[in-house]
């Protein structure tokens, strides 16, 4: 009996230390700052399906991540134990988790996956290191067919892995029956060299190999110079697409200075899964920077510039390469802020995030929801908080979400 009444009084003890822990969670976090957006033009509704991650600051002191969702913040104190452990997920990956559960165990990074209506693929490369410091690198592949819900699953050696230091899978595309999945290579140099790559692998699912290895671009360098391959942000990275962006930024690093790009030797190519042909892009149509600073959906090219005292949101068709769309978003531009834009639905969501080049608060983040197509304002609205003592305390944007 004793032995009983010593587990209920350790069970009653460790109940009432996680109930003390998550009241006094819950006091601290009701006496933080609340964020929402006050409407000033449009409709309310449009503001349900974004969400935006942030973290505040006061000082370096305190750091409290917090989501401002359907207009409603939410600290990381106040989530659940697990909800923390594991972390925010991808709203796509969310979606796919609960259509498809079984073959998603596992599958996180929103890069390697894609989908279509008959298909869910997934690509991703699992490497590490031996002891004598050569690495083992093997695809993880899967295919499922969504009538039957029929899984196809292997890992098979990546090629070539004796020369390879770290691969990076930027996409997957599904293209006549086979896995197309486009990577970033850091590959072994001689002497003081390095060399990056990238590289296109097809796959037979079917037959569970590894057709082609395909190297688009290689670029060896020695210190100072610098090679870097970039895309632009994709904003349905799982959507099927026929093309691919990728700029190959040369330049110096310099001891007692900024990074100093080769404007003359950089250069922007695209490759088209379709055809099988990799490009140049001529500058006249689309630049270094408007990719660099791009979003793409598969079909376009979403480009903010700032021209005169306003911003414009440019669209160019990514086959043709030429503007097919030029609006002007209805919010005064300001150099000094930073921003952050997101599109889906047909519409594009623009976030002034208030905070200037430096990293510091110094006006409301501010919220403008337009039509891509025609400009047009649907909603408009500014951060409000709702403590006295707010200015204590700084809003640190870390990116969008959209539903």
């Amino acid at each position: 009996m004793k032995r009983y009444l010593c587990s209920i009084i350790i069970g009653m003890v460790v109940i009432l230390s996680i109930g003390t822990y998550y009241v006094k969670i819950a006091s601290s976090a009701s006496s933080l700052p609340k964020y929402t957006f006050k409407t000033l033009e449009g409709s309310d509704k449009e503001l349900d399906p974004v969400i935006i991650n942030a973290t505040l600051q006061n000082g370096s002191n305190f750091y409290e991540p917090l989501t401002i969702e359907s207009n409603t913040t939410t600290y990381a104190s106040e989530r659940s134990y697990l909800e923390n452990l594991t972390g925010r997920q991808d709203q796509q990956i969310e979606r796919l988790v609960k259509e498809h559960r079984s073959f998603m165990r596992g599958k996180d990074s929103i890069s390697s996956l894609y989908e279509d209506d008959d298909f869910l693929a997934y690509a991703l490369v699992n490497s590490e290191f031996t002891k004598r410091g050569k690495m083992e690198a093997e695809f993880d592949i899967g295919l499922l067919e969504k009538k039957d819900e029929e899984e196809t699953s292997f890992q098979i050696e990546l090629p070539h892995q004796e020369r390879i230091m770290n691969v990076d899978v930027r996409d997957v595309q599904l293209v006549h029956s086979k896995l197309q999945v486009l990577t970033m290579n850091d590959v072994n140099s001689n002497n003081e060299k390095q060399t990056k790559e990238v590289h296109l692998y097809t796959i037979d699912v079917a037959n569970k190999k590894v057709l082609s290895d395909k190297t688009l671009v290689s670029e060896t360098f020695t210190y100072p110079d610098q090679v870097d391959f970039q895309m632009p942000i994709d904003v349905a990275p799982s959507q099927p697409n026929n093309m691919v962006l990728i700029s190959s930024i040369k330049g110096v690093n310099h001891e007692d200075g900024p990074f100093e790009e080769k404007l003359k030797e950089s250069k922007l190519l695209s490759y088209n899964y379709e055809t099988e042909k990799l490009e140049t892009v001529k500058k006249e149509s689309l630049s270094l920077d408007m990719v660099g600073s791009g979003y793409v959906d598969g079909k376009n090219l979403y480009v903010v510039e700032t021209e005169s005292d306003a911003y414009h949101l440019k669209t160019f068709d990514l086959s043709s390469q030429k503007l097919t769309n030029d609006t002007e978003l209805d919010i005064a531009a300001n150099k000094e802020e930073q921003y952050t834009a997101a599109f889906k639905n047909g519409r594009v969501y623009f976030l002034l995030n208030g905070m200037n080049q430096e990293g510091k608060t110094s006006k409301p983040a501010k919220l403008l929801i337009a039509d891509i197509k025609t400009g047009k304002t649907l909603y408009k609205g500014e951060a409000v908080i709702n403590k006295k003592n707010s200015k204590s305390f700084g809003l640190f944007i870390d990116d969008l979400e959209i539903k």
